[in-house]
């Protein structure tokens, strides 16, 4: 079969990655994908958000099934454009309607949804400008520090978590009355902040039944000890040493489960992957946010753990017949270690030329952000590689990444020494 992949991360190198495994793939077409994804397929240069021309290179290519890497072409309603258009409603997109997307499209709309089907939470109100006042009162109920989030997409940035109380109320006015993230904060969710420790669980779903993948714990600050700026994300194990099988029950049990038969309830489709960001409070998960994609860098780790194929549980998802599938795991640990440009998540320049990629061997090098550039690889974002290793150990993994990354090289490269080692890797 033939099939398109819309992005151009890590994520969507992983997932070429794993799709050429499949004995049922005849060609694959990335959009607008990078120099890694062209080893398994063909790059085409489209900008995914302009629906009528993913659709003209659907039908160019007679695509036979679209995934959907990241989450603003399914925001914006991509699932719902496929289906409303008499050319393109016969074919499979994995990815939810646009009110399922909502999940991560409106950090409000998350909230409500899990307080009505009971899922765990932290406590929340919502704010908009006109309401204020009330939200720095609402502030003065909750104890230091303090959650805000832009309601919106924010690229990853809408989070703030203000350690006093002076700090939060400005910090609102800015989100709210100054639209520091734009149209995203126009409505504000505050939160009260959760102790405990992070970790992600994945879920694919075919709207009725559902897989629960390997889970993943990542690492967002740019710097050790997890301080700095946060980012996409700088590494990620899998699987997470803290999370039990009794752990890995409730999640099922109290998120997993009510998630879907809420989705079902409310006729919200939904035929794709759901990632829960979920805090580890004293042995109970409560969920921190959903996103409506894979994770990255997660999926780096989360796909090498999948033995299943690929091509086969999307089928089931989109025929619905996900229970037919089984899902088989890798009983091996995975890492991965990502390599950013200097200066990144600040200002950082492109175009530095990779070195080193032929030379290694133990690992998995997956592009998160490169270009061709004649006979070069250059880097071409901030997260420029992650790369991925396999142990018997997590321990063994991490450290097989980072002999690794000593055979990587470009200019003003920077890469965080302790990825794992806060869960003993």
């Amino acid at each position: 079969m033939n099939l398109l992949l819309l992005g151009s991360g890590g994520r969507e190198h992983a997932l070429a990655w794993k799709l050429d495994q499949s004995p049922l793939l005849d060609a694959l077409v990335i959009a607008p994908g990078n120099a890694g994804t062209a080893d398994y397929g063909q790059n085409v240069n489209i900008d995914i958000l302009d629906f009528e021309a993913v659709k003209k290179l659907v039908l160019e290519e007679k695509i036979d099934l679209v995934l959907v890497g990241p989450e603003e072409p399914l925001v914006r309603g991509i699932y719902d454009f496929f289906k409303a258009d008499k050319e393109l409603a016969s074919i499979p997109l994995i990815g939810p309607s646009k009110r399922g997307a909502e999940l991560e499209g409106s950090k409000d709309f998350a909230k409500q949804f899990m307080i009505k089907n009971h899922i765990p939470t932290a406590r929340y109100e919502t704010f908009t400008k006109e309401t204020v006042e009330d939200g720095i009162a609402f502030l003065k109920t909750l104890s230091a520090p303090y959650v805000l989030k832009a309601d919106g997409l924010a690229a990853g940035k809408g989070v703030v978590i203000p350690h006093t109380l002076a700090e939060a109320e400005s910090t609102l006015r800015e989100m709210l009355l100054d639209e520091k993230f734009g149209a995203a904060s126009s409505k504000v969710v505050i939160e009260e902040f959760l102790s405990g420790i992070e970790l992600s669980v994945f879920v694919l779903t075919d709207g009725i039944n559902f897989h629960i993948l390997p889970e993943a714990k990542d690492y967002k600050r740019i710097g050790e000890g997890d301080t700095g700026l946060n980012t996409g994300g700088m590494g990620a194990i899998s699987p997470v040493p803290f999370a039990d099988a009794e752990f890995l029950e409730k999640v099922k049990q109290q998120i997993v489960i009510p998630t879907i038969e809420g989705l079902k309830k409310d006729n919200i489709d939904y035929k794709g992957f759901i990632f829960v960001g979920l805090m580890n409070c004293d042995g109970d998960p409560k969920v921190i946010e959903y996103n409506v994609r894979m994770g990255d860098p997660e999926t780096e780790v989360v796909l090498p753990r999948i033995k299943s194929d690929l091509i086969e549980l999307l089928l089931g998802v989109a025929s619905q017949t996900l229970d037919e599938n089984e899902m088989e795991f890798d009983e091996r640990a995975a890492a991965t270690v990502m390599i950013v440009s200097g200066g990144y998540p600040d200002k950082y320049e492109k175009g530095k030329v990779i070195s080193g990629l032929d030379e290694v061997t133990e690992s998995i090098v997956f592009h998160a952000g490169t270009k061709q550039d004649g006979d070069n690889v250059v880097s071409n974002g901030g997260r420029v590689l992650s790369v991925t290793s396999y142990g018997n150990t997590l321990k063994e993994a991490v450290a097989t990444s980072y002999e690794s990354i000593a055979k990587l090289d470009f200019e003003k490269k920077y890469f965080r020494r302790d990825i794992g080692k806060d869960v003993g890797a």
